[in-house]
């Protein structure tokens, strides 16, 4: 008759590695303005939940899940700064940020649609400058529509839109942390 049962190391590895894996994929949502980063901090709640560290002898407590969950809130705060750093900083109106942030979600999903002929990194890098660009247009209509004229609304939307991938960037960059960090928890031995 044969064994069904599954020892203990190999569920674990097994699920280690899935959870490194939906990480990795969901640190890639930040790009799409998706909150990858938060998904990874549940992942990592999740993780620390259901596979106690006592028992394994691997993995992580609750503190560690505080830990990338700050890391995670920094992340938003940079995005946010920059994003509305970048527009404010040349003086932009509130409907020009709305419409700013409006843009940069329209503009990333048409970013994708014109990158998925480039292999692999087209998509990407589209949803990336196609946000920036995106924050670009609203931001410029919305301050047209306020009745500014060209030149101010192009420095705005130029603002708005150096902001956009700048805070982009740095979010990514708080979530690449979040996943290394998360991938050194499971795998670390106590």
């Amino acid at each position: 008759m044969f064994d069904w049962s599954i020892h203990p190391d190999v569920l674990y590895f097994t699920l280690a590695v899935l959870v490194v894996l939906i990480s990795a994929v969901a640190w890639v949502g930040n790009v799409f303005m998706l909150p990858g980063n938060w998904l990874v901090v549940g992942l990592a709640a999740l993780w620390a939940w259901q596979m106690p560290f006592t028992e394994y002898e691997r993995g992580f407590g609750w503190g560690a899940v505080i830990g990338l969950g700050l890391l995670a809130a920094f992340g938003e705060i940079i995005e946010a700064a920059a994003s509305a750093a970048g527009a404010a900083k040349k003086g932009g109106s509130k409907r020009g940020a709305a419409l700013a942030i409006l843009g940069a979600g329209v503009g990333s999903i048409l970013g994708v649609a014109v990158g998925i002929p480039i292999p692999f990194f087209g998509p990407f890098v589209g949803a990336l400058l196609g946000g920036g660009l995106g924050a670009f247009g609203g931001a410029y209509l919305g301050e047209i529509w306020k009745g500014r004229n060209q030149k101010d609304s192009a420095d705005i939307g130029t603002g708005a839109m150096i902001g956009k991938v700048l805070g982009t960037l740095g979010r990514m960059a708080a979530g690449a942390a979040i996943v290394a960090l998360l991938t050194i928890f499971i795998f670390w031995p106590r």
